[in-house]
């Protein structure tokens, strides 16, 4: 598949933070990485509009950050030390 575009997107928020839009009193944000601008934009100009933020992440090699951070507030869920509806924030 030499013409697909790769984007890493979702992996920090659980499935309730998406639905509702929020992470506590906070906005849920969806932090997007990828090589390619223009896919990117695609998938930013979508959420737009949504209850959600979006911020680009950089390149696709942040991808190995963004693993680390959803893995981190799994195991912090896991252990119940966060509840499945909440999650990291960011304000802007």
């Amino acid at each position: 598949m030499p013409d697909s575009k790769v984007l890493k997107a979702f992996n920090t928020n659980f499935a309730a933070t998406l639905a509702s839009g929020k992470v506590g009193d906070t906005t849920t944000t969806v932090l997007v990485a990828g090589d390619d601008k223009a896919a990117k934009q695609v998938l930013i100009d979508t959420l737009n509009g949504s209850t959600l933020n979006v911020l680009d992440a950089g390149a696709l090699k942040r991808a190995r950050e963004m693993e680390a951070t959803g893995f981190l507030q799994m195991t912090l869920a896991a252990s119940e030390q966060i509840n499945w509806t909440g999650g990291f924030g960011i304000n802007e």
